[in-house]
């Protein structure tokens, strides 16, 4: 009887211990996580120390979670990597059909489980409430193309999906969207979206007053026209105070060729001539980490340090331009369509037809340093300056962090779409009206931290001048004392 016990309780420990290991349990905490070619004639003394969204009070940073609702991903198989990255938000589409597939009935399951354990790990929902429920006649479909209502009888099961859905969750939801890229392919008019968006804003905002809602969501990064008529109907109506963003996605080969006046820096000012509160949200966004030959950015052929390097030169180039950000998303997507299926690799964790969740990818620990970094006590430097004698172009946005003041510069060419090419350049730049004492160089991908020599930089006259190695990949000077801590 001893020897049976002294076997049968290991075995029990065992098991009880193996059903306790976390279902991350692959992430790499080490200052080796993430292995590059890239050499740098600098000493490194340390790396990154990573924080977990607990950690984190507030940032901008959201993470997609997006297709749950129509069983692309699963939730339980990915959950666990999340407070671990130290993003602070995650989009969610709250799946009508998916909650009511039987008129009248709610079956909040399944989002609930997703809701509480965002919550109870610091995480903040934002939650949309498309598609449509082909419950009802003329419910529309559940995927985003032809999904809109089409019937009284359906908008009327949407008014009560709203309320029932927003009353259920207001007390830990405040972040809201309508509706998910109704332009795409012309399929819902910007009239029709517009009074949509009213029409539910109304119903969030009588059961939860303080609320902060999305309107538009569209897949655009350029439709000024698009977004003017959805502007116009909201103001005729005299709803814009409804609204705290617009949000949009952009997706361009190039990140940076986002910025102009003809794609976001141009949607900003159609806002602006119509409110001077709304914000502009970019609310998807990222890049794929192999070849795919459909959905945004396919046809090239990407790898994990090339998606690693867009997803961040995207993400601080949003920041950068004072725009809440988002990175999509947190697991690679697998749509099964019956006579075809297709994995988009946008996942900062690798992922595979049977959706379970194999490993973090390079950009998952490229997103973890920033998210480290970028929270919201790290404010734009009001009238930051340089100057370069480089022909190379740069990408150069000057911080401080509120708390105690450390400056902090994110910087990287930006001249060409990301490529797998590690070598660096030395690029001679000063920053004006920005004291220094101990600059460090951190490369965001790694996480390595480096000294930087005397001989690399000096100041004068309140200016700091450095002769630095840059890459296309984005990289940081700050102080050693803020960075190491």
């Amino acid at each position: 009887m001893n020897s049976f016990k002294q076997i049968f309780i290991p075995v029990l420990l065992l098991v009880f211990f193996s059903a306790q290991i976390s279902l991350a349990q692959f992430i790499d905490t080490s200052i080796e996580r993430v292995k590059t070619p890239l050499e740098v004639s600098m000493k490194r003394i340390g790396s990154i120390k990573p924080l977990s969204t607990k950690a984190i009070k507030s940032s901008r940073i959201t993470v997609g979670c997006e297709t749950l609702d129509r069983d692309h991903t699963v939730w339980d198989n990915y959950k666990d990597y999340l407070p671990p990255l130290g993003v602070k938000k995650i989009r969610l589409q709250a799946g009508w059909a998916k909650c009511e597939k039987v008129p009248g009935l709610y079956d909040w399951k399944w989002l609930d489980d997703i809701i509480n354990y965002a919550v109870d790990n610091g995480l903040e929902p934002w939650l949309q409430l498309s598609y449509g429920n082909p419950a009802y006649s003329g419910g529309g479909g559940i995927n985003l193309l032809n999904s809109l209502m089409q019937s009284d009888e359906a908008y009327a099961a949407w008014d009560r999906w709203a309320e029932a859905l927003v009353t259920r969750y207001k007390d830990r939801v405040k972040e809201w969207e309508i509706w998910n890229e109704p332009d795409l392919n012309g399929h819902i008019d910007a009239v029709t979206i517009a009074k949509l968006n009213i029409r539910t804003a109304l119903i969030i905002k009588r059961i939860q007053p303080d609320a902060k809602i999305a309107g538009l969501a569209f897949a655009s990064n350029s439709n000024q026209e698009y977004l003017n008529t959805f502007l116009k109907v909201i103001t005729d109506a005299g709803k814009l105070d409804l609204f705290q963003w617009i949000s949009y996605h952009s997706y361009t080969m190039r990140p940076e060729d986002a910025y102009t006046n003809e794609k976001v820096l141009g949607l900003r000012s159609v806002i602006k001539k119509y409110s001077d509160k709304i914000l502009l949200r970019q609310g998807e966004n990222g890049a794929p980490s192999t070849y795919i030959p459909s959905f945004a950015l396919s046809e090239y052929y990407w790898t994990e340090y090339t998606q690693a390097k867009y997803d961040m030169r995207r993400m601080l180039g949003d920041l950068g331009h004072d725009i809440e950000t988002s990175v999509f998303t947190i697991i690679d997507i697998y749509y099964n369509w019956g006579d075809r299926a297709v994995l988009n690799t946008k996942g900062l964790i690798q992922s595979d037809i049977t959706m379970a969740a194999i490993r973090p990818k390079v950009a998952y620990y490229a997103v973890q340093n920033l998210a480290a970094i970028f929270d919201n006590d790290m404010a734009l430097t009001p009238d930051f300056k340089y100057t370069s004698t480089t022909n190379e172009s740069l990408s150069v946005y000057g911080y401080q962090h509120a708390p105690d003041n450390t400056p902090l510069v994110a910087l990287w060419l930006d001249g060409k779409n990301t490529t797998n090419s590690f070598k660096t350049t030395t690029v001679s730049i000063t920053f004006e009206n920005i004291n220094f004492k101990s600059p460090v160089w951190v490369d965001l991908m790694t996480g390595s931290i480096y000294e930087i020599q005397k001989s690399q930089w000096s100041k004068s006259n309140g200016n700091c001048t450095f002769n630095i190695p840059l890459y296309d990949s984005p990289v940081l000077i700050t102080e050693k004392s803020f960075i190491t801590k």
